[in-house]
């Protein structure tokens, strides 16, 4: 695994880093594609969740998190972004990693959060309007 690591960390070092990154996570299923593998490994896990964060203006992934145990997004988002905090400017993302704590954390690591809200409140909706309009976009 640490192979794919390294590969991945000069793949986006090759890049210049703009600031802005998207965080986003999803599902992988394994079922049809190592149906034979599986039985001969010992290993009954069918599907992967893949949570990464790429920058937005390169496309270069910066970091992938690949878990056969489903943690909640806003647990694995905030540890994919302490990876690369430094070099980070903003950080958007969908509905799913919303949590206070998260926010918090994001502005305790210097990065600024463009993360949605939930629900339908005037409140929420005006908050969402506002982050929409200082660039997330999910096209």
């Amino acid at each position: 695994m640490w192979v794919w690591w390294v590969l991945l960390r000069i793949s986006a070092q090759q890049y210049l880093q703009s600031g802005p990154t998207a965080l986003d996570s999803t599902f992988f299923d394994r079922r049809s594609a190592s149906s034979y593998y599986r039985p001969r490994s010992g290993s009954n896990v069918r599907t992967l969740k893949v949570t990464t964060l790429t920058d937005r203006e390169s496309l270069a992934v910066l970091v992938v998190h690949i878990s056969a145990w489903w943690k909640h997004d806003t647990k694995t988002g905030l540890q994919v972004v302490r990876i690369p905090a430094d070099d980070l400017l903003s950080v958007a993302a969908d509905k799913a990693f919303h949590n206070w704590v998260t926010k918090y954390e994001f502005y305790a690591l210097g990065v600024k959060p463009l993360i949605l809200q939930r629900g339908s409140r005037p409140l929420t909706l005006g908050h969402n309007t506002l982050i929409r309009a200082k660039g997330y976009s999910q096209c």
